[in-house]
């Protein structure tokens, strides 16, 4: 894809399942050396049932450390501090099935629940497994069934696919890379599609 696509893709403030998927399915897979780092996400709608929910309660984006030591839940409170969450299956399926991104005025009370998950224990682990019939670099949850996997769009952006076992349709994200030191931004950019 064209830089001027890919920036014609960010810029839309929503995109269907099917561009998603077609866009991951066009570039190379990656290791597990290219993603390891820290990345700061944003959603973007695809009429998703998580659409919405991590802005919600201050999702900051993803740390991978190495194979074994990867947390892929960041949040932001409200000093600005960023902090590990463990994901809980229980949240998450109260999440979904609730529709939470319908009632924002809940957001303040979502953001002090989040509190009670934080966590300095890695939460997945990352190997190179086939997505869509291309083995490339993913990341396995410990506890929710769920699989990231991430694919080149050039030297310093991936595009990923988050599966989710019970929703098959693609929650899209995007996230900027950020220095793993400083927690500066580095002029680079990950690009995350979750299916869920």
């Amino acid at each position: 894809m064209a830089k001027t696509d890919l920036q014609s893709l960010l810029s839309a403030s929503a995109m269907t399942t099917a561009e998603a998927l077609s866009f991951y399915d066009s570039l190379e897979p990656v290791d597990l050396a290219f993603i390891t780092g820290r990345w700061q996400g944003k959603g973007i709608s695809t009429n998703h049932p998580m659409d919405g929910i991590l802005e919600m309660i201050c999702w900051y984006g993803k740390e991978f450390i190495d194979a074994e030591t990867v947390h892929p839940l960041l949040f932001k409170n409200t000093q600005g501090e960023i902090f590990k969450l463990r994901p809980d299956p229980t949240v998450m399926a109260f999440s979904l099935n609730f529709r939470i991104n319908r009632y924002p005025w809940i957001a303040p009370g979502l953001r002090w629940f989040t509190s009670f998950f934080k966590t300095e224990v890695s939460q997945a682990r990352l190997r190179m497994m086939e997505s869509r019939g291309v083995v490339t670099a993913t990341m396995i949850y410990d506890y929710l069934p769920i699989n990231d996997s991430f694919k080149k769009i050039d030297d310093n952006s991936v595009f990923g696919l988050m599966d989710y076992k019970p929703i098959p349709q693609p929650f899209s994200f995007c996230c900027n890379g950020v220095c793993f030191e400083s927690d500066k931004f580095c002029p680079y950019l990950l690009l995350i599609t979750a299916v869920i």
